[in-house]
């Protein structure tokens, strides 16, 4: 007990030992409260300002809903995200579904050439041209 005493008094005593000599007003970095101490460098971080520069871009209104989808052509597309074989068996199961609840549908399933980061107008120009509707998504 007495050993036990004696430790616990000398950690406090050392303690208050190293706490008396520090500086009270707060820590300095610059070195400006010692010749012997080099200032030191802080580093910058860079921070990006969430507000909008510039104006929006222009807002386009929806497509009108379709009355009826009895005798229309509707294009599943798929975008490759994930890759080829990622989301096309969703798609195929939707092609599926619309045949059996709406059998007057016709449904095109196809995907865009390259990637998800690829554009691909001759795809969009057909859909445009020869469908009434499409979806148009990553289905994963």
């Amino acid at each position: 007990m007495r050993t036990r005493h004696l430790l616990t008094s000398s950690v406090l005593a050392i303690t208050a030992l190293v706490f008396a000599g520090c500086d009270q007003t707060g820590f300095d970095n610059t070195g400006a409260n010692n010749d012997n101490a080099p200032p030191v460098k802080e580093d910058l971080v860079t921070v990006l300002n969430p507000a909008i520069a510039g104006k929006l871009a222009e807002r386009l209104p929806l497509s009108p809903r379709l009355d009826t989808l009895e005798g229309k052509t509707i294009y599943l597309v798929d975008i490759n995200w994930g890759g080829i074989e990622a989301a096309y068996s969703v798609f195929e199961e939707l092609k599926d579904l619309f045949s059996r609840t709406i059998p007057g549908v016709n449904i095109i399933l196809t995907r865009t050439q390259g990637n998800m980061f690829t554009d691909d107008p001759a795809l969009w120009k057909e859909i445009s041209e020869k469908g009434d509707a499409a979806i148009v998504g990553i289905a994963s």
